[in-house]
């Protein structure tokens, strides 16, 4: 009789064992999955907060682009081949195509279809077909699919 109850307290214990060793078990995949998903969200975080500063940063450099094209529109045909010029041209693509990599895009504006969205209708001329514009005053920029700066453009009526 002392055999049985010897062979049944093992068992016993062994079994309270295996439960304990499922519950820390469990308890330790849910520990993994929450720290997957808190990783995963604070990633997102950061990149949600990476994308304000660069769109903090394009702000301040875009009217630096529109000093580029003011100056660039001020060069006589004859001071295009003067080497300071094309320097400083090459300076202002460099720019562009560094902006460029780091997401900004150019709204396209002319000939296409006013976009109260993405275009600032600064005046309406008379044109051949309503609604489309036919100059831009003002370069505007994209980021994300979001307007750093809408186009300012003249739409014909």
């Amino acid at each position: 009789m002392k055999e049985e109850q010897t062979t049944e307290e093992p068992n016993k214990e062994l079994e309270e064992l295996k439960q304990k060793k499922e519950e820390y078990f469990a308890g330790w995949q849910r520990e993994k999955a929450d720290f997957l998903n808190y990783k995963k969200q604070e990633f997102e975080r950061l990149k949600g907060t990476l994308c304000i500063a660069k769109e903090s940063v394009f702000e301040d450099i875009v009217p630096v682009l529109d000093s580029f094209r003011l100056a660039e529109k001020a060069i006589s045909e004859e001071d295009k081949n003067n080497k300071s010029i094309i320097g400083l041209l090459m300076i202002k693509k460099q720019l562009q195509d560094a902006l460029k990599a780091l997401g900004l895009e150019e709204i396209e504006s002319i000939g296409k279809k006013f976009d109260p969205n993405l275009h600032e209708a600064i005046e309406e001329v008379e044109g051949d077909k309503p609604g489309t514009i036919i100059e831009e005053l003002e370069k505007g920029y994209l980021y994300n699919g979001k307007v750093i700066r809408p186009s300012k453009v003249k739409v014909s009526k």
